[in-house]
């Protein structure tokens, strides 16, 4: 394969959607700036994930995603289970910038969106739902005003 340490990367991307995640939290000070660098840091890990899913595509252990322990088997190597978590990285900090714009365009405060926040860094799909259900709200209560 190539020759690349796993750790440092792993720590590097770490690094990385830890300062996007801050740059949403306090993005109500400099809204706009602030979510550009959450945007960026997103596409960095959107690049950064390609480069790995193009430089281990066909070695081995193949992915198999049809049966549970073939994802198992393929995420046992650790270029793949690195390449796997910078995924989740990049997705979830996207949701996060998407979440915090759509929440200054319908007026949900963002002391109410913080858990949602905290919930899509932690357990991306858990924070998304509960966005979605504010949002509903929100947009409910914005109709029958």
């Amino acid at each position: 394969m190539f020759n690349i340490n796993y750790e440092i990367m792993f720590s590097v991307v770490g690094v990385l959607s830890f300062i996007g995640w801050g740059a949403l939290a306090f993005s109500p000070l400099r809204h706009a700036p602030l979510i550009l660098i959450a945007r960026i840091i997103s596409v960095i890990l959107a690049l950064k994930y390609t480069y790995f899913l193009v430089s281990l595509w066909g070695h081995e252990p193949k992915l198999d995603f049809s049966t549970l322990e073939g994802v198992a088997s393929g995420f046992s190597e650790m270029g793949h289970l690195l390449t796997g978590w910078i995924h989740f990285l990049a997705l979830d900090l996207f949701i996060g910038a998407w979440q915090v714009e759509t929440a200054k365009n319908i007026g949900i405060p963002h002391i109410v969106l913080l858990p949602c926040l905290i919930l899509t860094f932690l357990v991306g799909p858990l924070g998304l739902l509960l966005f979605l259900m504010i949002q509903s709200i929100k947009m409910r209560s914005i109709r029958l005003a």
